[in-house]
């Protein structure tokens, strides 16, 4: 999947651990942050050095454009993030690691102090997450890595701008700057779909505010359209794991290999009906899965979800704000601070109260 975000905060959390793996873990992510800080160099000197390429040099330009926009517009504070530039070996600035039981499409939790629990784990070396994939696959488990463009530290530390944002074209870079910030205002611990989709509502909603000021129509229209394929695809993962589901429930009834033999049926019916969605939208050839056929599991699915599924509810929730976005935010942190299942009910009511308005 493509251009993640992860929640991915250092507090000298080894002090309080236990347990070689965990101290091997936290090692490699702090090792891994500083690498980022040491190396970065100033954005503004950058823009002005004659030394810079033309392109780097308005991409960066163009980042200082962003996060004045996300100050004054999305009232979304910024601090010293991405005021350093590091440039990266890999697309990617570390890889997540999704595990999700066989018959489940719940992903495992791994649970971290300060943070609480989330449904990824991030390595900066791809070699660590395929080691710890392992362990998982022997249990039977369904299991993704995808490269994470980005990654916050909820305001803990200054995020770097780095390759991976400059590499993307100049709207989606936009838009995961929003969505990174995004991160800072409100975390709920222990709620990966919460905090994506809120990140991702704001990133959305963002983008068209940034490229209607830019007055930039042909833009605006392709943004549009991806919105509504994600939107498309969204719903048809939504139906397949209402399906999977209601399959998962039956594990006392059917064998494991009638569980697996229908489990792979529904999954070869998404890709048919995914690239049949991508066929039927022209020049839409690329959808968030990427290029069918589409290695689904419940992993992939499951992480989809986790940045999708309450993202119609934070838009109707900043439409009843009157697209004030610090109003917004002051309603997004009531609404967390609610029990789960309070919360819950919340959102599926704002959801069932969104229309889209292409």
């Amino acid at each position: 999947m493509k251009q993640l975000s992860q929640i991915y905060t250092l507090l000298l959390l080894i002090t309080l651990l236990s347990g070689c793996t965990t101290v091997s873990y936290y090692t490699q992510a702090i090792r891994g942050h500083l690498a980022l800080t040491i190396v970065g160099k100033p954005v503004d000197s950058l823009i002005t050095s004659e030394d810079t390429p033309p392109e780097l040099r308005d991409k960066l330009t163009l980042s200082r454009q962003a996060l004045q926009f996300a100050r004054d517009r999305l009232g979304l504070s910024a601090g010293d993030a991405f005021t350093d530039y590091v440039v990266l070996e890999h697309p990617w600035v570390v890889v997540n690691l999704v595990a999700v039981p066989e018959f489940s499409l719940q992903p495992h939790q791994w649970c971290y102090p300060v943070l609480g629990c989330q449904a990824y784990r991030g390595y900066f070396h791809l070699e660590d997450a395929r080691k710890e994939e392992q362990t998982y696959r022997a249990k039977g488990y369904d299991t993704f890595i995808g490269g994470v463009t980005a990654y916050s530290t909820l305001g803990w530390f200054d995020d770097p701008l780095h390759s991976a944002f400059t590499n993307l074209e100049d709207d989606r870079m936009v838009a995961l700057m929003f969505h990174e910030l995004a991160h800072r205002v409100v975390y709920i611990k222990g709620d990966t779909a919460f905090n994506e989709s809120f990140a991702t509502a704001v990133e959305l909603e963002g983008l068209r505010l940034w490229l209607d000021q830019r007055g930039d129509p042909a833009a605006f229209v392709q943004a549009l359209n991806q919105l509504e394929l994600r939107n498309s695809t969204h719903a048809l993962v939504s139906a397949t794991s209402a399906e999977l589901e209601q399959l998962y429930r039956q594990q006392d009834v059917l064998s494991v290999s009638s569980l697996r033999e229908r489990k792979q049926q529904l999954f070869d019916e998404l890709n048919a009906r995914y690239a049949q969605l991508l066929t039927s939208r022209p020049g839409s050839n690329i959808g968030p899965f990427g290029i069918p056929p589409v290695a689904f599991n419940n992993a992939r699915i499951a992480l989809f979800s986790q940045y999708n599924q309450h993202v119609p509810a934070f838009r109707q929730l900043l439409k009843e704000s009157g697209y004030d976005f610090p109003e917004f935010y002051r309603s997004v942190e009531t609404l967390s601070r609610k029990p789960d299942d309070q919360r819950q009910f919340a959102l599926k009511s704002l959801s069932e109260r969104f229309e889209e308005n292409f």
